[in-house]
């Protein structure tokens, strides 16, 4: 039962990633079942490891919430990991370069992306390292922290995100404030969020990134149809039955955020541990 409910959860949080990257794409690059299903074979396979390493028993709905988040959190980081440093694939077909990038132009170099993207990692490591030692000393009782003051750290990769994305746009389009500081700030709130779900807090801070990309990816995509995403800015509808076509996965989408939102309620509402309990 515990297998089959963390393939399930793993298998919600790759159908979600999957839709709404497929849904602002595909009317610019086509659709292929291998692509769409990438995140899902992530998720799948993330989610049971999620919940083993931190003996996560998954009866209790809060504990589900938990395994959700922290997934999503890894489906990402892995996909964009993949996506700047590693994947070979044309440029120009995107209005912000999708690989590394200096000053908005790619990095030709394949050795030097494949560097940067090892230090990348190396840099996530630390930080969930750093987020381990912050977790035991806490619950230990030998920080003396507010709880308000603890989730600080525990939202540190919204300012990944926001610095992240700022390298990538701002030398194309500009940067904006409101945006740079958006990630920081939601991740905060759902560093919050999480916390009443669990008191781990390196599962706080994976769910806050988590819930955060779901959150904004989620109001980009679905809250201004009419406006392109940022890397095909400009660029041509090359498939516009996609943008028909696409809407038949709407249902699914809404039906996970449904899920998700009813399970989050039962859990806050039932037995369990959290930061503040």
């Amino acid at each position: 039962m515990q297998m089959l409910i963390a393939l399930i959860t793993g298998l919600c949080v790759g159908l979600h990633n999957a839709t709404w990257g497929m849904y602002k794409d595909a009317p610019h690059e086509g659709f292929t079942w291998s692509t769409y299903f990438r995140s899902v074979i992530a998720g799948v396979v993330f989610a049971p490891l999620v919940a083993n390493y931190f003996n996560l028993d998954l009866t209790i709905l809060a504990n589900i919430i938990a395994l959700f988040g922290s997934t999503y959190a890894l489906e990402r980081v892995t996909m964009e990991v993949y996506k700047t440093f590693i994947r070979r694939q044309d440029q120009s077909k995107y209005f912000i370069p999708m690989q590394l990038s200096v000053f908005g132009k790619p990095v030709k170099s394949y050795g030097a992306r494949l560097l940067v993207g090892a230090a990348y990692v190396g840099i996530i490591l630390a930080l969930t390292v750093g987020l381990t030692k912050l977790n035991a000393s806490y619950h230990a009782g030998n920080l003396g922290w507010s709880k308000w003051l603890i989730l600080l750290p525990c939202s540190v990769f919204g300012w990944v995100s926001a610095f992240g994305g700022a390298w990538k746009d701002a030398p194309v389009e500009g940067f904006e404030t409101f945006k740079f500081f958006r990630s920081p700030g939601v991740a905060y709130f759902f560093a919050f969020v999480a916390s009443l779900f669990t008191n781990n807090l390196v599962l706080i801070t994976m769910c806050s990134i988590g819930f955060t990309i779901m959150s904004i990816e989620t109001y980009k995509t679905f809250f201004f149809l009419d406006r392109p995403r940022g890397k095909f800015q400009g660029m041509p509808v090359t498939h516009p039955e996609w943008e028909t076509k696409r809407k038949k996965f709407v249902p699914m989408y809404v039906a996970i955020w449904v899920a998700v939102l009813a399970i989050g309620v039962m859990g806050f509402m039932a037995d369990h541990n959290s930061l503040w309990s």
